[in-house]
């Protein structure tokens, strides 16, 4: 290589990146919303139950819910991890990381 020569550049894949998180963190945010709606109408329906002997179903909502967010963090967080994509990757498991935990306190409270 001369010295007038510029090396080539690396194959740089920031603008993808940030569209699929961008994409994605909207996709998070509408699940996270849909289950937090789903648990909040099911505790409101448990308020006008008359036997507190059945398990809640609220926190039978949260659970699922819960789990639904987690599964969706760890398989769209890691798989973009395993691609080598970083930024998405970190985006999804903390996005949904929180939804869950927000979804399984309000099942708890």
């Amino acid at each position: 290589m001369s010295p007038g020569e510029m090396a080539p550049a690396e194959d740089s894949s920031t603008g993808p990146q940030i569209g699929v998180s961008v994409a994605l963190l909207l996709v998070d945010l509408m699940l996270i919303a849909g289950s937090v709606y789903c648990v909040g109408i099911a505790g409101w329906a448990d308020s006008y139950e008359s036997d507190g002997s059945a398990a809640s179903g609220a926190s039978q909502t949260a659970a699922q819910a819960m789990w639904l967010l987690g599964g969706g963090a760890v398989l769209t967080g890691g798989g973009l991890l395993a691609l080598g994509w970083r930024t998405p990757g970190i985006v999804q498991l903390v996005v949904l990381g929180v939804g869950a935990a927000l979804v399984s306190a309000m099942g708890a409270g």
